[in-house]
């Protein structure tokens, strides 16, 4: 099962070339017809999921389904990026099990205001499929109007009324630390072949280690710039937090304006944002190993990077 009909490309992604939105147009209206919306479903999920989102799904006979997901981040287990195969293959076998591709996935992660992160739509392909398993997201840009213009129809672009957050649970004390980055699991699934292998065998993360690899690559935005130089500056924040005493929640602007006042480049300012933000830093997990930053890891296991930050949850007693 196939849903290479599209063109796809990684994200966070090179510029595209000049044709690409043309490209991009010319798929939508072929997909595009007056579907309706058949499922509103508040709160989706299913047993094995590592997380819930709303689910808005646009059916007509002899059209592909479109499915919409939204998620606060944060707030509701994995982010969409990081489980849009299980994600996806949830939905597909629930609602749409005698189609040979899953539906049309576009997502929108919601982030808190202010934050750095793009909250816009963005329509994922898939290279191909294991059963009711997605495999080979790529992400693009969709706009409101595009994506209502294809399902011929208004969509919600909110969380919706009947989100219920779960019960308030003990609040964990966030914590900023410096971390071992040899010591960070095995980062899988992955979903680059030549650009993110699945993991980084032991004897590779610690050949990394005695040879650094300090290069930029195009391929993708998670190697795009120097991890080491990023990291150590992580590490500098982080110390002079401590010492100004910043709570977590102020951590990421901290870094963002030390990251301006050393005069960083955009790249680098970003990846630091990203080390230091409540809802997108590293966060290592003993059960699963992760419960955010594997592209993350990924490059920092790569480039041989020593010592990085982290986001632990720590319950008191």
């Amino acid at each position: 099962m196939s849903d290479d009909r599209f063109p796809a490309e990684p994200a966070p992604a090179p510029a595209p070339r000049p044709d690409a939105r043309s490209d991009d147009r010319g798929e939508l209206r072929a997909l595009a017809a007056p579907r309706r919306l058949a499922v509103d479903e508040p709160v989706f999920t299913a047993e094995g999921l590592p997380g819930a989102f709303r689910l808005q799904l646009f059916t007509a006979p002899g059209a592909r389904p479109v499915a919409v997901a939204t998620q606060i981040a944060g707030e509701e287990g994995m982010g969409l990026m990081n489980g849009v195969e299980r994600y996806a293959g949830a939905v597909w076998e629930r609602y749409c099990p005698g189609q040979d591709v899953p539906p049309v996935w576009v997502e929108r992660q919601l982030w808190p205001e202010g934050a750095p992160q793009d909250p816009s739509f963005r329509r994922v392909t898939f290279a191909g499929a294991d059963g009711y398993r997605p495999k080979g997201p790529r992400w693009r840009a969709i706009t409101h109007e595009e994506l209502q213009a294809l399902v011929g129809t208004e969509v919600a672009a909110g969380r919706g009324d009947g989100y219920v957050p779960c019960p308030v649970a003990p609040e964990p004390r966030l914590v900023f630390e410096e971390f071992a980055v040899a010591r960070l699991s095995r980062p899988e699934p992955f979903r680059e072949p030549g650009c993110m292998p699945a993991g980084v065998r032991w004897w590779r993360r610690w050949t990394r280690q005695v040879l650094p690899d300090r290069g930029a690559r195009t391929c993708c935005w998670y190697h795009g710039g120097d991890w080491h130089k990023v990291s150590a500056m992580a590490l500098d924040v982080l110390r002079r937090a401590r010492t100004q005493r910043v709570e977590a929640d102020d951590m990421e602007r901290f870094a963002v304006a030390h990251a301006a006042a050393a005069g960083a480049t955009g790249w680098d300012t970003r990846a630091l944002a990203t080390l230091f933000s409540i809802a997108d830093a590293i966060q290592p997990d003993s059960e699963t190993g992760y419960i955010n930053g594997q592209h993350r890891s990924q490059a920092l296991l790569e480039a041989g990077v020593r010592r990085t930050v982290v986001l632990r949850h720590v319950y008191e007693p």
